[in-house]
């Protein structure tokens, strides 16, 4: 797993890593602060935090004695632009579906949609 896409996907896998993001998407944290809506210790959080940090969606900044994390974006937006691509081909997809259902639905010498 050399390349950042790939890291970023396997990084996101974990529910406990997507939930660390969310809250990190609302502010700067601290390790404890992260841990305190799980069921599990704090070196458990920080091999979590670890992932992310080496994926590099997370940073730690510090402030004296207090080292919090935030949010890195770019990672997420690399993730986000390749899924883009799939969306756009699932709707050009649905629409061609769509287009093929009306015709069904309205042959010629009909008078309208089908029941």
């Amino acid at each position: 797993m050399n390349d950042r896409l790939s890291t970023a996907f396997a990084a996101l896998a974990d529910p406990t890593r997507r939930a660390i993001l969310a809250r990190l998407a609302l502010g700067e944290a601290s390790v404890t602060e992260l841990a305190e809506p799980f069921d599990m210790s704090l070196p458990a959080i920080s091999k979590h935090l670890k992932v992310l940090e080496q994926a590099g969606m997370i940073a730690q900044s510090r402030e004296k004695q207090w080292r919090p994390r935030r949010l890195e974006p770019a990672p997420l937006k690399e993730a986000a632009d390749w899924l883009e691509n799939y969306r756009r081909f699932w709707e050009q997809s649905f629409d061609r579906l769509d287009a093929y259902l009306r015709t069904l639905q309205t042959k010629p010498g009909d008078d309208g949609p089908q029941s």
